[in-house]
């Protein structure tokens, strides 16, 4: 018998789909914490965060993350331990936070915050060539031939890669390990780009800079780990152009702040759209609060409704193969730390 222990909220209907792949399964749930006797019998965790000490569980064999990022456990001594598999979410997220992308990139180009500023002064405004008046706003220009580059070329980026391509648009992309193109990892059937076919050109992650001269919308999906840790500082800022509009949704930390807080304010870039920072929630003093070439949105790219059925489902994959000895997927490397 396998011991699975579920350390998340997840619902009835849910954990009964779980039991229901093998009858070699013995599931319990446990949240919002999990006791010892539960800790020293599981082999396989599907888990959220809480992560036992590595003498409580002894048996422990694969520990399945319900996100796609690990760096929010990174440094908790089980993470070093040898001999354990660790799988993450990534994929799941692939299909809406593409589209949180792509409808922050369409509200900065068609100025939807100055449209909702007027609205809610109940004032009729005036989009113009040229800035004439305060009510006046620059005609936007459509996506399609605009370049969008991509930072981080998993299944979040290879998605969005997919629509704007679509849409007209050329693609590059940046990817820490440019030996390997194909994507193997988890991915919802018939989305995403796994051949990595739509780039014009992919650059290697220490040439983000060359790619960002050539962007109108210089996307960021990376992890907080490999070296990434303000990856776009000054020397990014200042090659990207002057009506380029930076989109993170990756984590925080691989910008700069302060080098993108200068970069907006002297109007060395058009705008941002950020849904990650480096302390969160932001601090009410942060400049970025207050400038009207920014949108802010409280770390909610990677939400949906469906969230915890995908999830579950990506689980029930992996526990289908780890009952038969095949390859999980989203193995977690360790040298490189997702």
């Amino acid at each position: 018998m396998i011991n699975v222990v579920v350390s998340l909220d997840c619902s009835d209907d849910l954990m009964n789909q779980i039991r229901a792949v093998s009858p070699r399964l013995h599931v319990e749930r446990h949240f919002p914490t999990v006791p010892d006797s539960a800790w020293a019998n599981a082999e396989v965790l599907y888990t959220g965060h809480p992560l036992p000490e590595p003498s409580q569980a002894p048996r422990l064999r694969w520990v399945q993350f319900n996100s796609a990022g690990i760096d929010h456990v990174a440094s908790q001594p089980f993470m070093k331990v040898e001999g354990i598999e660790i799988t993450t979410a990534s994929g799941i997220h692939a299909t809406h936070m593409a589209e949180f992308c792509l409808m922050m990139m369409l509200a900065l180009t068609y100025k939807l915050p100055r449209l909702l500023e007027l609205q809610a002064r109940a004032e009729w405004g005036h989009p113009q060539p040229e800035l004439t008046s305060q009510h006046a706003w620059p005609l936007p220009r459509e996506l399609r031939g605009q370049t969008l580059g991509i930072a981080g070329y998993g299944s979040i980026g290879r998605e969005l890669a997919r629509i704007a391509h679509q849409m007209g648009m050329r693609v590059l992309a940046s990817k820490q390990d440019v030996t390997n193109l194909c994507d193997e990892d988890y991915s919802e059937p018939g989305t995403g780009d796994p051949n990595a076919d739509i780039p014009d050109r992919i650059y290697p992650a220490q040439a983000l800079a060359s790619m960002a001269r050539e962007c109108d919308f210089l996307v960021l999906i990376l992890p907080l780990a490999g070296g990434t840790r303000h990856i776009v500082d000054e020397t990014v800022l200042n090659a990207m152009k002057p009506t380029a509009v930076l989109v993170n949704v990756g984590r925080g930390g691989t910008v700069d702040e302060d080098a993108l807080i200068n970069a907006l304010a002297a109007q060395k870039i058009a705008g941002a759209a950020l849904d990650v920072f480096e302390a969160e929630p932001l601090p009410s003093g942060s400049p970025l609060w207050n400038m009207d070439n920014v949108m802010i949105s409280p770390h909610v790219a990677g939400r949906n409704v469906r969230y915890s059925e995908k999830a579950a489902a990506l689980f029930i994959a992996n526990l289908k193969r780890y009952l038969d000895n095949r390859p999980l997927l989203n193995r977690v490397k360790r040298d490189r730390g997702y």
